[in-house]
């Protein structure tokens, strides 16, 4: 009886240490998986910003262009060719 409660025992600790690898894995693969979804995102905003930089300068050059006096072509008067 004693010798199969000391294979038991060994059987749950190599168990539990296959366990304890296992969950040291896998918290260094969140752990990767966190700073790579922090760099994604920190890249996204720069794009959005930059999108919305790129936007805000579209849109100016466009009040620019329609406040231009027009000949009676439809061209802009001021010689400025976009």
């Amino acid at each position: 009886m004693r010798e199969r409660l000391e294979q038991r025992l060994a059987e749950l600790r190599t168990d539990f240490e296959r366990g304890q690898q296992t969950l040291d894995q896998l918290e260094t693969q969140a752990t990767t998986v966190r700073q790579t979804l922090l760099r994604i995102s920190g890249a996204i905003q720069v794009l959005e910003e930059e999108l919305n930089d790129t936007t805000r300068e579209n849109s100016s050059e466009l009040s620019v262009e329609e406040d231009e006096p027009v000949n009676e072509t439809g061209s802009a008067t001021t010689g400025r060719r976009g």
